[in-house]
C-alpha cells in the first residue's frame, strides 16, 4: 500500500506551510482540490472552454413579463430566440493561428542537433499538438504538455486539461513547480450495470507519481499505487528513475494567467442578447400593434385575440351615441438601431481581444503595407507577449528533451544555444514585398533577402535549390573544347 509519509520533502514543506495547524498529506490534497474546484479561476477556465464551443449564456434565456404584484413572470407564449453569434471562437482562432497556424523554425550553430530535434520531436505531430496547446491557454489563460515515456517506450509529450490541473508553485511568480495534482473523472463498469463516474487523483512530485481515488472528503490509494516517471529494463531487470524537475510544462497567454474570456465575455453577451432580441421583435408582428378597442363584443382579451387569430375578425357593440370600433398605434421596430449597437459591441469585442477585423475597410481596393500594419499592431503586440511566454516553455521544453537525447546516447546539448522563431501569418501585399526584394539585391545579403520572401518558408532549403540551378545552368550552356575532334578536322582537311 501507498504510505502518504513517501510524498517527497518538498511537497511535504508546502503541506506544513500550507495550513495554521499540521495537516496531514491527505487532507492537504482534498483541501487543495476543494479549493480548485470552487475557485474563480476554475470557473473562469470552463466558461472559456464553453464559450469556445459555442455553449453560450443565451441559451438558457427564459421570456419574462411583468406581472399583476409587479414582479417578474416567466411566458411561454412569446418568441424566445437564442442566437449565438460566436465572435469569440472567431478571436481564439485568428490568434492561435496567427502565432501558431505556421511549423516554427529552429536556429542552432549545431546542425546535427537540430536534425535530431526536427526528426524526433518537432515534427507535425508535434505541431499539430502545440496548435491544441494554444487553444488551452487562450481558452484557459495556461496550459500544460507532461514529458513522459508512452507505452511503446517512446518519449512523448501528452497534453493535460488546464481545468483538471492544480500546480503547486514554490515561488509567487509561478516559475517553479514543487508538486501537481491532476483530477479527472474514469468511467468504471461493473458487470452490466452503467458506468459509474469515479474521481481519480494523481499527485506529481520529485518521487514520481501516486495515485489515488477520491470518494467526497476520501482520498484512497488505488493501484499502481506508485510510479516513477520513467523506467530502464533490461533482460533481467528494471530500474525507475525520476526527473529532478516535475515533468509538466506550462503555457501561459499572459504572465497573469488570465483568459481571453475574461476580457469579451460581457460584449459577446451583448452581441447574442441584441440579435436575439431584434429576431424576437421581428416575429412579435401582432404585437407591434397595439389593438385600442371600443366596446368589445366579448368577454376578455384572450377571447378576443383567439377571434382574430382564427376568423381574421372581432365582433363589436354600439350602444347609443358610444360607438364600437377598433383602433391601433403603430410601433415600428427600427432595426438601424439594433444594426448601430451591434457594430459598436462586434467593433469594442475585436479591439478587447486584440484581434483584427478581416473586413476591414483599409483593405478595400489596394491597401498599402501601412494600412495593414495599422490593422495588425494590435494583434501583433498580444502575440509579442504570447511568444515570450513561449520561448519560456520552450526552454523548459528542451531541458527534458536534452537528458533524453543524453540518457541514449546522443550526446550532451544543454549548453546549446537554440532560437526558436514562430512564424506568423500575416496578410501582406506580396507585389510590393516582391519589388522591395528585388531593389535590395546588392545592398544586403541573398540569404537576408530569401528569407524575407513571401513565397518562400525554408530559406536554406531555398538556397541550396538556387545553387542547384546554377550548377545545372552552367552545365547546360559550357561547350568544352575536343582537342581530339579537332586535330581529326585538320587532318581530314590537309589530305583534301
Amino acid at each position: 500500500m501507498f504510505n502518504f509519509s513517501d510524498l517527497s520533502s518538498k511537497l511535504n514543506h508546502i503541506i506544513k506551510q500550507g495550513a495554521e495547524n499540521r495537516l496531514t498529506d491527505a487532507q492537504f490534497i482534498v483541501k487543495e482540490i476543494n479549493n480548485f474546484k470552487s475557485s474563480q479561476k476554475r470557473a473562469d477556465m470552463l466558461i472559456g472552454e464553453r464559450y469556445f464551443k459555442g455553449k453560450h449564456d443565451i441559451l438558457l434565456r427564459e421570456r419574462t413579463v411583468i406581472g399583476a404584484d409587479g414582479e417578474l413572470e416567466k411566458v411561454d407564449n412569446l418568441p424566445n430566440n437564442r442566437i449565438v453569434d460566436n465572435k469569440y471562437k472567431t478571436m481564439v482562432v485568428q490568434k492561435n493561428n496567427y502565432l501558431l497556424g505556421q511549423p516554427f523554425s529552429i536556429h542552432c550553430g549545431n546542425e546535427m542537433y537540430v536534425k535530431l530535434l526536427t526528426s524526433m520531436f518537432f515534427n507535425r505531430k508535434f505541431n499539430r499538438l502545440l496548435n491544441e496547446i494554444g487553444k488551452d491557454f487562450l481558452n484557459n489563460g495556461i496550459a500544460w504538455l507532461f514529458a513522459c515515456y508512452d507505452e511503446q517506450g517512446k518519449f512523448a509529450f501528452k497534453r493535460i486539461k488546464p481545468y483538471e490541473l492544480i500546480p503547486l508553485w514554490s515561488d509567487a511568480e509561478h516559475t517553479v513547480l514543487d508538486g501537481a495534482i491532476h483530477l479527472y473523472n474514469v468511467v468504471s463498469y461493473e458487470g452490466k450495470n452503467e458506468g459509474k463516474i469515479i474521481e481519480r487523483v494523481d499527485v506529481f512530485d520529485e518521487a514520481g507519481i501516486s495515485y489515488f481515488e477520491l470518494n467526497g472528503s476520501t482520498l484512497t490509494p488505488v493501484e499502481p499505487y506508485h510510479s516513477d516517471y520513467f523506467i530502464i529494463s533490461n533482460k533481467e531487470t528494471e530500474q525507475g528513475y525520476n526527473w529532478s524537475k516535475i515533468p509538466l510544462i506550462p503555457f501561459k497567454y499572459n504572465s497573469e494567467e488570465i483568459p481571453l474570456i475574461k476580457m469579451v465575455k460581457s460584449l459577446q453577451d451583448g452581441i447574442n442578447t441584441i440579435e436575439s432580441n431584434f429576431q424576437n421583435c421581428m416575429e412579435e408582428d401582432v404585437r407591434n400593434t397595439i389593438l385600442v378597442l371600443k366596446n368589445y363584443e366579448g368577454t376578455d382579451l384572450g377571447e378576443f385575440r383567439k377571434n382574430l387569430a382564427t376568423y381574421g375578425a372581432v365582433k363589436v357593440r354600439c350602444d347609443g351615441d358610444s360607438k364600437g370600433g377598433v383602433e391601433t398605434l403603430e410601433i415600428a421596430v427600427n432595426a438601424e438601431n439594433y444594426m448601430a449597437i451591434l457594430e459598436i459591441f462586434k467593433k469594442a469585442l475585436i479591439e478587447n481581444a486584440m484581434g483584427y477585423d478581416a473586413k476591414d475597410d483599409r483593405l478595400s481596393g489596394n491597401p498599402n503595407e501601412m494600412n495593414i500594419q495599422s490593422m495588425y499592431s494590435d494583434i501583433d503586440l498580444d502575440a509579442n507577449g504570447i511568444e515570450t511566454q513561449l520561448q519560456a516553455s520552450f526552454e523548459e521544453l528542451l531541458w527534458f528533451i536534452n537528458m533524453h537525447l543524453y540518457n541514449m546516447g546522443y550526446g550532451d546539448f544543454e549548453n546549446e544555444q537554440v532560437e526558436f522563431i514562430f512564424n506568423r501569418d500575416m496578410l501582406i501585399n506580396e507585389s510590393t514585398v516582391i519589388e522591395n526584394c528585388a531593389k535590395s539585391i546588392g545592398m544586403i545579403s541573398d540569404e537576408t533577402i530569401i528569407a524575407n520572401h513571401p513565397w518562400i518558408d525554408d530559406p536554406v532549403l531555398e538556397l541550396e535549390r538556387l545553387e542547384k540551378q546554377k550548377q545545372k545552368n552552367m552545365e547546360q550552356y559550357s561547350f568544352p573544347f575536343d582537342t581530339k575532334a579537332s586535330s581529326d578536322d585538320e587532318t581530314n582537311d590537309g589530305d583534301e
